[in-house]
């Protein structure tokens, strides 16, 4: 049997990155040493509240939750609670955890734990805020990183605040970029060319709860925001859900495929936060990206399924078939 990959998982708990936690901690391919909090979709306070509502529904508080930066690199910091609601799961304000609290620290722990563990990856689901601190302070750390997966970017697609810009990129441009080209290694950018081919649909809901109740209300629960925001923005019965795609890939690659490129990220003006692929290396510099174009998204969907909610994975895929035509 292969040994548990080794992630920590940097975040802003939000509806999607709550879902992504649901499939990392319920993977026993992962072994998460850490979840760290960085401020986006809500505040670094709401969202390090929010991955431990997730871990206590999982059971699985042993696992330590830590604040990270509370702005982003130089813009003003803009959340995006009009997605999300105002506590950042669809204003369902679930009781706070007090049974463990939130540690300070996520930019310390991360470069920690990279001198400490072998073979640590981590998987970016928000604003590259702390990853970008933690280059700037020790980028010599992160020269022992095994692999990198960022949740964010857009390749072909159009953006989600802006014509041209992801949120998370468009967030915090300047941390984008710093990451993007100073950390040395391949960063898989799991855009939105992909992310918005998985879209949780009413009748993939209702299959949940019959699976498990408990956490089938969890998840109608928080997406009844996200399903009323995609109606309203973007005619869509359903809504998206774009991060747990990015654990999913860590753990098989063959869910989804690209091409390597030099990747970078505008800064300012109208194009903020814009991903720029240099497709045809007209910069000629080395490529720093695996950016991804195409995936199986009714492959994902029985992954999610079979590992969240204990459901066979043959049987799902026949349930599937039927409710995903």
């Amino acid at each position: 049997m292969n040994a548990k990959r080794k992630v920590i998982i940097d975040c802003d708990p939000g509806i999607d990155d709550a879902l992504a936690l649901m499939l990392a901690v319920a993977s026993p391919e992962l072994e998460v040493l850490g979840i760290t909090i960085v401020s986006g979709n809500v505040s670094v306070k709401e969202g390090a509240e929010n991955a431990l509502k997730v871990l206590r529904l999982m059971n699985r508080l042993d696992i330590p939750v830590y604040l990270g930066e509370n702005t982003p690199l130089k813009r003003a910091y803009i959340s995006a609670q009009d997605t999300h609601g105002m506590d950042g799961l669809g204003e369902t304000n679930y009781a706070a955890v007090n049974e463990v609290r939130p540690k300070a620290g996520a930019v310390k722990f991360i470069c920690e734990t990279l001198y400490q563990d072998e073979k640590v990856s981590i998987i970016a689901l928000g604003p590259l805020t702390n990853i970008a601190k933690g280059l700037q302070q020790d980028r010599e750390a992160f020269k022992r990183l095994d692999e990198f997966i960022s949740m964010g970017g857009n390749y072909r697609s159009h953006g989600n605040c802006s014509p041209v810009a992801e949120y998370n990129y468009w967030c915090d441009p300047h941390g984008a970029r710093e990451v993007y080209e100073k950390l040395d290694k391949r960063i898989h950018m799991v855009g939105l060319d992909v992310t918005r081919k998985i879209v949780l649909t009413p009748n993939i809901l209702e299959y949940m709860q019959r699976l498990d109740p408990h956490k089938g209300e969890f998840v109608k629960n928080i997406t009844g925001f996200y399903y009323d925001f995609h109606w309203k923005h973007e005619g869509l019965i359903g809504c998206v859900i774009n991060d747990p795609l990015a654990v999913a890939y860590f753990i098989n690659r063959e869910l989804c495929s690209g091409f390597e490129a030099f990747t970078t990220i505008e800064t300012e003006g109208i194009s903020m936060g814009q991903t720029i692929v240099d497709t045809m290396g007209f910069w000629k510099k080395k490529e720093n990206s695996y950016v991804l174009t195409e995936v199986d998204h009714h492959e994902f969907m029985k992954t999610f399924l079979a590992k969240v909610f204990g459901a066979d994975k043959a049987e799902v895929g026949s349930v599937l078939e039927e409710i995903m035509k």
